[in-house]
């Protein structure tokens, strides 16, 4: 971005069951994605 290097986005999701954090997925893509977090349930 003019000349500079940027991070870009960095996406997480929380999964959470009965109100807590049950994980912690980091840097995810969106591609894919939604079958990890239901391999997470």
């Amino acid at each position: 971005m003019y000349g500079k290097k940027v991070m870009g986005v960095a996406r997480t999701t929380f999964v959470i069951e009965n109100g807590k954090i049950a994980k912690i997925l980091h840097n995810v893509k969106p591609e894919g994605h939604a079958e990890e977090v239901l391999a997470a349930l």
